[in-house]
């Protein structure tokens, strides 16, 4: 049996404005500034241009062909997730330890800045990349990635401390409906510097690498608006760091919320099913440029704009379901998005070239920012009210989903390799999304906000009945 720490009293918070419209405005716009790199390089332009990297170094037609890494031969593709993989588990490794610091320090700003800064540089040096730095530019992808990935835990982790309960949702969904429209008038821009190289009298490769640069320009200049309106959190009282420093005082508020957590059983439902239903959305956002080129055999062109259709629609299917959350819940709401989801996987399995591919698509970017904005905002309303440590909690929230990616994309490519065919990979995504759902059902219903462990009380069964309730709307 283990005894809660008997939580410190804290009421700083309330120095923090709620729904202050400038505060908000700026927090959305740091969705509008680092937005650009999931599409750019993660989803569009550098996956090209890493295959056509991979070409020219091993002077082949395969952009799967075994490329020299750190003395080891790997295929080129399987380079590029081994990097996304690794990207995903040092920062689900590391991010718990800063969140806990940053809570401590009250330095969430700092943390998001440093992450920010090195995600942005990192794509911005990424304009290095040619076949002859194949290894260092690897290793400057993983630091983009770990830039990105680090920074929306802070992001995130302020959307309680700015905003009313009510409004948690439509916040959410405005803040993914900016990242949408930012990411998208950057990859405009970029194709129409590639595409128009020769009449700028650039070399294509020269072009691309140009768009890296753009992005990263891009995110460091944008972000400087919400570091502007963002306040400064308060973090602990003063005297709630003991003598013994940053470091342990870092894993002690981490066990804090690990014993929050056996408090708070709807939040341990809630992070299962977010877990489960995650494996499969990921996955299909990472692997859809792939299926697209290598079971579909669809030209770079037409997978640029898929992608641009994705983004367009997401806008709609993020207000959409913040719409419908406010009529029938946040759980239900989130319990219809998954559904679709699974009738996406059986028509992944169908889908061919053509009409029923881009049709697909569009139902794929409307639920795509739906559950994403929802599962943000929901697991808002979840955790506890108040409470002075929301990066360690949004800490948690980061690893599930990037544990979730690593798994997701991991058994994607076992059965692809297994079957030798992705759409057996694509239609066993839907196990995913079934656990995800019948997580889902445990919590409909039900008031998801629990009280917080009671000081000094043990770790026995969590109470019967939560006394600290939440709207209608958030069931």
């Amino acid at each position: 049996m283990t005894t809660a720490a008997a939580p410190v009293p804290d009421t700083s918070f309330d120095n923090i404005p709620k729904d202050d419209k400038r505060i908000t405005q700026g927090w959305t716009f740091y969705d509008w500034a680092n937005s650009v790199y999931p599409l750019v390089i993660t989803s569009s332009i550098f996956p090209i241009y890493w295959g056509a990297m991979v070409k020219q170094a091993t002077n082949t037609d395969s952009g799967k062909s075994p490329v020299d890494f750190l003395g080891f031969q790997v295929p080129g593709s399987s380079l590029l997730t081994y990097a996304i993989s690794a990207a995903f588990l040092l920062i689900a490794l590391i991010s718990p330890f800063l969140t806990a610091l940053a809570d401590f320090s009250g330095r969430k700003k700092l943390f998001m800045q440093i992450f920010c800064y090195l995600g942005a540089a990192s794509c911005a040096a990424l304009f290095f990349f040619t076949p002859d730095t194949l290894t260092i530019s690897t290793f400057v992808f993983i630091a983009a990635t770990i830039g990105f990935s680090g920074s929306i835990v802070f992001y995130n982790s302020y959307l309680p401390l700015i905003s009313s309960e009510e409004k948690f949702d439509a916040l959410s969904a405005r803040g993914f409906s900016m990242g949408y429209i930012g990411s998208v008038v950057l990859l405009v821009l970029c194709l129409g510097l590639i595409m128009g190289h020769e009449t700028l009298g650039l070399e294509e490769g020269f072009a691309t690498r140009l768009a890296f640069l753009l992005t990263g320009i891009w995110w460091v200049g944008f972000a400087q608006i919400p570091f502007r309106a963002l306040p400064a959190d308060p973090g602990r009282p003063a005297g709630a760091v003991s003598d013994s420093g940053w470091l342990l005082n870092g894993f002690r508020e981490l066990g804090k919320v690990w014993d929050q957590l056996q408090y708070l059983p709807n939040l341990k439902k809630f992070l299962l099913a977010y877990f489960t239903y995650n494996m499969g959305v990921q996955t299909v956002m990472y692997v859809a440029t792939i299926f697209g080129d290598e079971e579909l055999k669809l030209p770079s062109s037409a997978l640029i704009l898929t992608i641009l259709l994705l983004q367009l629609v997401g806008i709609v299917g993020a207000y959409l379901f913040a719409k419908l959350s406010e009529r029938i819940g946040n759980t239900r709401a989130l319990s219809w998005s998954v559904f679709i989801w699974m009738l996406i996987c059986v028509a992944g399995y169908y889908v061919q070239a053509g009409w029923s591919f881009y049709a697909l698509a569009s139902v794929i970017g409307l639920t795509m920012g739906a559950i994403q904005s929802l599962s943000r905002s929901t697991y808002s309303k979840i955790i506890p009210e108040n409470t002075p440590n929301t990066a360690a909690f949004f800490s948690f929230f980061d690893v599930t989903e990037k544990l979730s990616i690593v798994i997701g994309t991991a058994v994607f490519g076992i059965i692809a390799q297994i079957t030798g065919n992705m759409r057996n990979s694509i239609l066993s995504l839907i196990v995913f999304f079934v656990l995800g759902l019948l997580f889902l059902f445990r919590l409909r219903g039900k008031k998801l906000r629990e009280a917080p462990a009671p000081a000094g009380a043990t770790l026995a069964p969590p109470p019967a009945t939560p006394n600290v309730g939440i709207p209608a709307s958030g069931r």
